[in-house]
């Protein structure tokens, strides 16, 4: 009995140690002190409807200041420019970013929901919010000052910041994670379209 108690203290402290690295190298893993695993809190999670419609609204908000922003632009500056064969009608950019406002919303309120968890919340929190500012800055530099071609650098810059904050919510959560998956192809669907834009004008 007395050989079985000792290699379960080393299991133990092997497993401690084992999840202090992991944290040392992500800084946004759950505490094993507090919680087991992610999959395991998960359960008890109780929806709250007043959170998950205020992290709706922060992309959906974003996304309203840049429709402000571009709505003069669209009507008059951006027909005139030549574009690639590919470039879809004016009418669909509206419904696909607010879907996906909505998405990475549903994606954030997952992340918000496990705050406690989450060693380093509010880093967590500024990748995601220069993620959003940097998608802010696209159509302040495209369709408000039209600079075509400082729009292009700015987009892929938006494009890396998009995918680091995918995978640190996927480590978190994979739900919230691949949820910025249709994101991520839209904008990068987004990036191919600025770049002929530019190279045609």
């Amino acid at each position: 009995m007395h050989i079985r108690g000792l290699f379960k203290i080393y299991l133990y402290d092997r497993n401690l140690a084992f999840f202090e690295e992991l944290t040392k190298l992500t800084g946004m893993i759950i505490d094993p002190g507090r919680n087991k695993s992610l999959s395991m809190t998960a359960t008890k999670t109780r929806f709250q409807f007043l959170p998950f419609v205020i992290n709706l609204l922060i992309p959906l908000s974003f996304g309203a200041i840049g429709g402000l922003i571009t709505i003069k632009s669209v009507n008059t500056w951006y027909p005139g420019l030549q574009k690639p064969s590919f470039n879809p009608p004016n009418w669909l950019f509206g419904p696909v970013w607010s879907a996906l406002f909505i998405v990475i919303g549903i994606s954030a309120y997952l992340i918000w929901s496990k705050r406690k968890q989450i060693i380093h919340f509010p880093r967590t929190i500024a990748i995601y919010f220069i993620q959003l500012i940097l998608n802010l800055c696209w159509s302040y530099l495209f369709f408000y000052h039209h600079l075509i071609g400082a729009s292009l650098i700015e987009i892929i810059a938006l494009l890396a910041a998009i995918l680091v904050n995918g995978i640190v919510f996927y480590k978190i959560d994979k739900t919230a994670g691949l949820l910025f998956i249709p994101y991520f192809l839209w904008v990068s669907f987004a990036t191919l379209l600025t770049y002929h834009i530019y190279a045609l004008n």
